[in-house]
């Protein structure tokens, strides 16, 4: 099996987790359960749970020079993550302020701080992302970036992945760069409009779609006419902040290995699965051995 080369252009930021009973409506105040900080940001994340996953993986981005930075650069450095090219920026680190219920579900607000400096790639970024197997970006950076990195990637021969994460409005011919777009219900419709997520609409723009359905699993779509759903894995559910980070990494690490992608799915489902057994953004990304105890299971 081949080690993955992976590069991650996307966000950094400082999770600031509230667990509560509940989330609040607005106006109300929750007295909550506990609080925990922790390295996030759906870039760092994604680039973490890519080299736990057995990538070998180089992150780029931008960090504040406050504390927060110093503490985002060393838990990538810690994940075995390449930081090398990680530029830092005056002023304030990226900050994710998250609510979580008893149930696991969310409520996310982000401050963008450095990451709004991101702008552009340097000769040495776009030789990182020419040389890799596989790039993996989202949209908490400038999609200008973003858009610059997927043409670095094309160009090169490089695998280009996009988590269209948040949903935003996409520059034009930005889509005809991805060779796997990876969404969730919401973000689906928000790129084709419509009522319900319309695959067939997003094949239209790319050549291969990954849509996850949360509990439900994903459900694997290409041109060549495979359209398949596959189930996810049933554990029991502790916090679901970072399972599209934990699935999109281990999708990207998968992919280059050589998998089939409908198995690379399965095997990313996994990595999903059990990540959401534990509280917390980073800290709760799966090692390869945790994804492949679930992957394995009878």
């Amino acid at each position: 099996m081949m080690t993955t080369r992976v590069v991650v252009a996307g966000s950094a930021n400082m999770d600031l987790v509230g667990l509560a009973p509940s989330l609040p409506r607005p106006g109300e105040t929750v007295l909550g359960d506990d609080f925990v900080m922790t390295p996030g940001g759906k870039g760092s994340n994604q680039a973490i749970a890519a080299a736990l996953a057995g990538g070998e993986t180089v992150f780029l981005g931008a960090i504040g020079s406050d504390a927060f930075g110093v503490t985002l650069n060393a838990r990538l450095a810690a994940a075995g993550v390449g930081v090398d090219l990680v530029r830092t920026s005056y002023g304030s680190s990226g900050v994710a302020v998250i609510m979580v219920d008893r149930a696991g579900e969310n409520s996310i607000l982000v401050s963008p701080g450095a990451n709004r400096t991101f702008v552009g790639l340097t000769d040495e970024e776009s030789a990182a992302v020419a040389a890799a197997d596989v790039l993996l970006c989202q949209q908490e950076i400038p999609m200008a970036t973003v858009l610059a990195a997927l043409k670095a990637g094309r160009a090169a021969g490089t695998r280009t992945i996009l988590n269209a994460a948040p949903a935003r409005v996409l520059p034009s011919g930005l889509l005809d760069e991805v060779d796997l777009l990876v969404v969730n219900e919401t973000e689906a419709i928000a790129i084709t409009g419509g009522d319900e997520p319309d695959v067939k609409a997003l094949l239209a723009l790319v050549p291969r779609v990954v849509l996850t359905l949360s509990g439900n699993g994903s459900r694997y779509a290409d041109r060549d006419g495979a359209d398949v759903h596959v189930p996810a894995f049933r554990v029991e559910v502790a916090d679901t902040t970072a399972a599209g980070d934990a699935f999109t990494g281990a999708l990207a690490v998968a992919w280059g290995e050589g998998r089939d992608l409908i198995d690379a799915v399965r095997w990313a489902n996994a990595a999903g699965a059990a990540c959401v057994r534990r509280v917390g953004a980073s800290n709760a990304l799966p090692a390869r051995a945790d994804i492949e105890a679930l992957y394995t299971q009878p």
